[in-house]
């Protein structure tokens, strides 16, 4: 779940009589800052993740959230028994799923009883414990899923079908309950999904204060004793804004031993399989004050339900049913003093009195049972705008109503049955449909230029130029550095030619031609040079290597001693390129390209540019990520990053058959400030790096090449777009090959891309765990502890890519090629974004919401796409 603050909002039915409700004021929760944000892993097989849950549970200060986070396919943690803490939440992000292990050993309460039946069935401890603490949460947009459908460990049956086997035995089952709260206050469920609980999903035992909201709860109808939600001898307790689904009651409101259940309110909910809202069948304690309105419910076996016997009852009382609709229930009002009841009578007898019926409404037929027990303990119940359609079977013992039933009216429940809000399939691999993958035709995407979100058309097919079609190019220059040079038409280096080029001027194409060998410089062409070809006369585009080897993190001093000479007596457009780099402590990315390109129309064919740094693997550098390696704190940075080409602000820009060598950001593809688009086409090039070895903010399309992913780190990202939202498009492969090496000794996991968050210092997405952190709407990208801006354009660059018709290899993740850009917990995280619906999903309810704070109005219709595939081939 995006990490917000959320609109405190009270409940609705405070109109309600005081006394049947929760005596609390209950709104809705909010999510509280991180203490700690820990990361799945890809499967959730044969392990147990509590130690280090539970340590960070413990290590967390009251207030704060741990929480459990998804990173690409890391989606999953398994988990013996849990116990929460004073004023901790647990929270399961959106993606997440935290999955109770089916080994009957951890569960056990040390007789070896767990994941078998006996007489008692107190065998098990439960997944989650919320034993006498304050102010404990579980939250979160993910799941907690108990596997009750699943095997248990070293038995051929599930926790389901021992139930099942007890049942038919007149046994009783070991198994864990999902989530049990004894002794506690003022425990909050929020946002959660819970499923196949082996047993009851939420038992409240004691318990003061509780509240559910927007819980959604879904097993399936025929999972024996799974109870959604049972307050137990608990008072204080508000259900609200929650979806249940399950194979027993919906919601069991009990009262034991312990003493009585009171002051709860059950609001604004749905319902669909299960046993209905019951109240009982153990009543003994009492149960008093208890408020149901506005319920939907649709498909259960009971609707509204009071049931006990008199070997567990006990006084109920100031129960309200209000605003309820039912349908397709075989039962749809069941008042029974009878249920279960035991061949000799007991001495508890249950006692029902106060009960009101207001605005409810079945809108099929059933049979509905109005049970006292005798003369002397009455049901007393009130209808007011009850409704029953023809056909219904009404039967009453021992009933003192007021009120009758009225004629059923479907339409009273017009738009309240809804569907059971099924989670939506994860997007980890969108494909385009044929219409869509139209508009990826490169001469489509290549006529646009200009403005971001105002490009103007100017068609260009740059497969019809003489580059891709000529074999026969006549060179007026020539490099060669093993012939004599004359500065005129015949140069040793390239960079000498380019300059010649240069100070000639003119708008006429100059086509360089260069001879065999490897050229150990630098190659600057600067903007307003005339169009420059540079062209390889060797038969392979091996045969001619420009190469250089520096990086992110080479000196100005180190820079001005390698290459400085080059540059004496060089125009003034090229000679500034180099002053702009010569002092500076670091080159950073930007300066670290071997071959920099400013200049429009700039072609090359038959030639291998390459940036040499590191590519023998002499030098160890620790993993980092994103900008180098951001921490929580704004710490160091070590730099890996080395530019084989890098193309600044320059339009209609070719390769033909060019081999682009590096490791990480091989190919740098920028505008000149990130407010107008040009275009860049490669064909039939071969790029190769290991980390975001394609990136920047232009179009570019690459048709027919080969890209090639380089192991040896923990992780290898081909491309890194941050294309703005509002231009039309970013990178499209088309045709191409994607190959790699093979994960080998690091595990490398290679993926398509990640979308680069460029020049973000704070993150609005997921949680960072820094006391008192903030990111805020501003005018710059800073960070200072703990307080950080970030801009609107920052925000909108959401980088675009697509893979038409290419083939895939084998060693590219299957599940999650396209990969958030920083895990959860991090200042530079952002999750993937597919479309224009994720960027605002993502956003939405924050204080940077594009239709609220960022003023981007309504979001597109259709969404715009982001990401996305057509027609690939996995090898």
């Amino acid at each position: 779940m995006t990490r917000r603050l959320l609109l405190a909002c009270a409940l609705a039915g405070a109109q309600a009589s005081t006394h049947a409700q929760d005596t609390r004021t209950v709104r809705e929760p909010v999510v509280p800052p991180a203490c700690a944000v820990l990361i799945g892993e890809a499967s959730h097989a044969g392990r147990d993740d509590a130690p280090r849950i539970q340590a960070a549970v413990d290590k967390c200060a009251p207030g704060h959230a741990v929480v459990l986070a998804a990173s690409n396919d890391r989606r999953d943690f398994v988990a013996g028994p849990l116990r929460l803490r004073d004023g901790v939440t647990l929270l399961v992000d959106t993606g997440a799923t935290l999955y109770a292990s089916t080994d009957p050993r951890l569960f056990d309460r040390g007789a070896g009883t767990c994941g078998t039946n006996d007489a008692s069935g107190r065998g098990c401890r439960p997944f989650i414990a919320v034993d006498a603490v304050r102010g404990a949460a579980l939250m979160g947009g993910g799941t907690i899923d108990g596997q009750g459908g699943q095997a248990i460990l070293g038995h051929d049956e599930t926790w389901w079908q021992i139930a099942r086997r007890a049942q038919r035995e007149k046994t009783r089952q070991n198994v864990p309950r999902l989530i049990q709260a004894d002794g506690a206050r003022d425990f909050t469920l929020y946002r959660i999904t819970l499923k196949n609980s082996p047993n009851f999903h939420v038992t409240l035992n004691h318990v003061d204060g509780f509240t559910a909201w927007g819980v959604v709860i879904d097993t399936p109808h025929d999972a024996r004793n799974t109870d959604g939600i049972d307050p137990i001898s608990s008072r204080n307790i508000t259900i609200a804004h929650s979806v249940i689904r399950t194979g027993d009651d919906n919601v069991a409101v009990k009262a034991g031993g312990a003493g009585p259940t009171e002051h709860v309110s059950i609001l604004h909910n749905r319902f669909y399989g299960g046993h209905g809202m019951s109240i009982g069948s153990e009543t003994n304690g009492g149960v008093h004050d208890v408020l149901v309105e506005d319920l939907t419910m649709d498909g259960t076996t009971s609707g509204l339900r009071i049931k006990s016997n008199d070997e567990r009852g006990g006084r109920v009382d100031g129960i309200v049913y209000r605003d309820v609709c039912l349908r397709g229930i075989r039962s749809p009002i069941e008042i029974t003093t009878h249920y279960e009841q035991p061949a000799r009578p007991g001495n508890l007898v249950p006692d029902y009195a106060d009960v009101r019926l207001e605005r409810v409404v079945s809108t099929t037929p059933g049979k509905v049972l109005l049970q006292g027990y005798d003369d002397a303990h009455p049901l007393g119940l009130t209808l007011r705008d009850v409704a029953l359609v023809a056909g219904s079977d009404v039967r009453q013992a021992h009933a003192r109503v007021q009120g009758a039933f009225a004629p059923g009216d479907a339409a009273a429940c017009a738009g309240r049955f809804l569907p059971f809000p099924e989670p939506a399939a994860r997007t980890a691999r969108l494909q385009l449909t044929p219409e869509q993958a139209r508009a990826y035709d490169y001469r489509e995407v290549l006529k646009y230029v200009g403005p971001v979100g105002s490009e103007r058309i100017e068609p260009w097919d740059p497969l019809a130029d003489p580059l891709a079609t000529s074999t026969d190019l006549r060179a007026d220059f020539t490099v060669d550095a093993h012939a004599p040079a004359d500065g005129t038409t015949r140069f040793a280096t390239v960079q000498a030619a380019v300059s010649r080029a240069v100070a000639t001027g003119g708008t006429r194409r100059v086509v360089i031609g260069i001879a065999p060998g490897t050229y150990a410089e630098t190659v600057y062409v600067p903007a307003g040079a005339p169009p420059i070809t540079l062209l390889g006369a060797g038969g392979d585009p091996r045969d001619v290597r420009i190469s250089a080897a520096l990086d992110a993190s080479t000196t100005g001093a180190a820079y001005r001693a390698r290459h400085g000479a080059a540059f004496d007596g060089a125009p003034p457009a090229v000679r500034a390129m180099y002053e702009a780099l010569k002092d500076l402590p670091a080159l950073q990315t930007t300066g670290s390209a071997t071959v920099w390109v400013r200049a429009d129309g700039f072609q090359a064919r038959n030639l291998t540019i390459e940036n040499a740094y590191n590519r023998d693997g002499a030098v160890a550098h620790p993993e980092c990520s994103g900008d180098g390696c951001p921490d929580t704190t704004g710490g160091s940075r070590v730099h890996h990053q080395a530019v084989a080409l890098r193309v600044e602000g320059a339009d209609r820009v070719q390769f033909e058959r060019v081999r682009l060598l590096g490791l990480q950001d091989t190919l740098f593809l920028g505008s000149r400030d990130g407010t107008a688009t040009v275009r860049s086409f490669f064909h039939a090039t071969h790029i190769e790096g290991d980390v975001d070895f394609i990136f920047g903010d232009t179009i570019a399309v690459f048709k027919d090449c080969d890209i090639h992913a380089i192991g040896g780190r923990s992780a290898s990202y081909v491309a890194a777009p941050d294309t703005s939202r509002r231009a039309k498009y970013g990178f499209v492969f088309d045709g191409c090959r994607f190959t790699s090496d093979a994960p080998g000794k690091a595990g490398t996991q290679f993926y398509f891309a990640r979308q680069w968050f460029h020049n973000e210092r704070c993150t609005p997405y997921g949680f960072v765990p820094v006391d008192g952190y903030t990111c805020r709407l501003g005018d710059v990208d800073v960070y200072r502890v703990p307080n950080g801006t970030i801009r609107k354009r920052t925000l909108e660059s959401v980088g675009k890519a697509v893979i038409l018709r290419s083939r895939i290899g084998p060693h590219f993740e299957k599940t999650t090629p396209w990969s958030e850009w920083n895990r959860n917990g991090t200042l530079a995280h952002r999750p993937a974004q597919f479309d224009s619906d994720d960027y605002w999903n993502h956003l939405a309810g924050t204080p940077f919401d594009p239709a609220g704070p960022l003023g981007d109005g309504p979001r597109p219709v259709p969404a715009d796409v982001y990401l996305g595939e057509y027609d690939n081939t996995n090898e």
